[in-house]
């Protein structure tokens, strides 16, 4: 391990995006995993549409509006729920190894960050409700600047932030796409492939492939 820097993706790859739903399973019933996936894809996909077209929102509104469009889908589920979801959301389980390991990191040395398209806010309560607060060094997003990743101008972020060339930072995100965008910008990534996902963007690849946190110690 020699970078000095370690930058996270927050959602998805810090923490669990299908969390919220989750803690309303049983309300939400049998769709409950579908409506699940579908918030995350509309969020997603809203947030590629408004940098492309120059009509920046913050994330969390576009994860208000994702919500509204995966309960437009599948109008069976109470949309009284909603707000119980958009809190959950607020305080998403960060995944099971993600303290003791960043605290590993720390502990040898690296300087912990963030590099997310959450809003402030968002990520501020969601570090907090994760007790990740003393571990993290840097949380950087994409308000900053008004657009969304995988726009270079976000990687670009990090590397004027802590004034270092993008080959001393290692990126690591749950998110193929952005991965391939951190690696076509030149820093060292690490795709955490929590999904088992195939592999879509082989001419922009990671140095390293890991199925969790678990092991970014030892690269």
């Amino acid at each position: 391990m020699y970078h000095p820097i370690f930058l996270f993706d927050a959602y998805g790859t810090l923490f669990d995006v299908h969390s919220a739903v989750r803690r309303h399973a049983a309300e939400l019933g049998p769709d409950a995993q579908r409506l699940s996936e579908l918030w995350r894809t509309k969020q997603l996909e809203y947030s590629w549409i408004r940098s492309a077209t120059g009509a920046y929102k913050d994330f969390w509104a576009l994860t208000k509006d994702a919500l509204d469009a995966a309960f437009a889908a599948y109008p069976q589920v109470d949309p009284d729920l909603r707000e119980k979801l958009l809190e959950a959301y607020r305080s998403c389980d960060c995944f099971p190894e993600v303290p003791a390991v960043l605290r590993d990191l720390k502990i040898a040395g690296t300087r912990i960050a963030i590099l997310s398209n959450g809003s402030p806010l968002m990520l501020n309560r969601a570090i907090r409700a994760a007790g990740l607060g003393d571990i993290i060094d840097d949380v950087l997003s994409v308000d900053m600047i008004g657009c969304y990743k995988p726009d270079p101008r976000v990687y670009e972020m990090a590397t004027t932030h802590f004034r270092v060339f993008p080959s001393a930072i290692s990126f690591q995100s749950s998110n193929r796409w952005d991965v391939a965008g951190g690696s076509k910008f030149g820093f060292r990534t690490v795709w955490i492939n929590r999904a088992g996902a195939l592999d879509e963007y082989p001419d922009m690849r990671p140095a390293a492939e890991l199925p969790d946190l678990t092991g970014l110690t030892k690269l």
